[in-house]
């Protein structure tokens, strides 16, 4: 089981690089550890940054079970957008409401190194743009209009990173 990263750390604000060998043993074990952490810590989705890896890999809760996504570019978004309240994995205790386009496309690998395409919507499409910007080190806090729960909590650790950074 793979340490789920914690906000302020770095990494979370790094944008992440491509993954270049996906046959690779290494990333094919990474591959699952990614799957099982997000699986045991009840989690919709999981990037690979939020483990502590610098790769451009993400993992997902498919209605068809675990999918991973690997170097995902999203190439278009609808226009039509809807707010939902978001958590994330690297903010226990954080909620807030975040606006999102309601349908995506994307390119991206599997594990098998196999190019694919989705056309996601709804809560996929959330998902999705959610992960991928987790890969481009952007936080759902930086999106939400508003906190729903915890965003003393966010507060109390920006103010902590500060400190720590003076």
């Amino acid at each position: 089981m793979l340490e789920i990263i914690k906000y302020p750390r770095l990494i979370l604000r790094t944008k992440v690089k491509k993954v270049k060998n996906i046959l690779n043993a290494e990333v094919q074990k990474f591959i699952g550890e990614l799957i099982k952490t997000m699986v045991a810590a009840d989690g919709l989705g999981l990037a690979a940054n939020q483990v502590d890896k610098n790769l451009r890999m993400l993992a997902i809760n498919h209605k068809d079970g675990p999918k991973v996504f690997i170097n995902p570019v999203i190439y278009w978004k609808s226009w039509k957008k809807n707010e939902a309240e978001e958590g994330c994995l690297s903010f226990p205790g954080v909620y807030g409401l975040v606006w999102r386009s309601k349908k995506i496309r994307l390119f991206y690998r599997d594990g098998q190194n196999r190019l694919r395409h989705l056309a996601a919507d709804e809560l996929l499409a959330r998902v999705l743009q959610h992960e991928t910007d987790h890969l481009n080190g952007v936080l759902f806090i930086d999106k939400a209009t508003k906190y729903t729960r915890g965003e003393n909590q966010v507060k109390d650790w920006q103010n902590q990173a500060t400190n720590e950074n003076i």
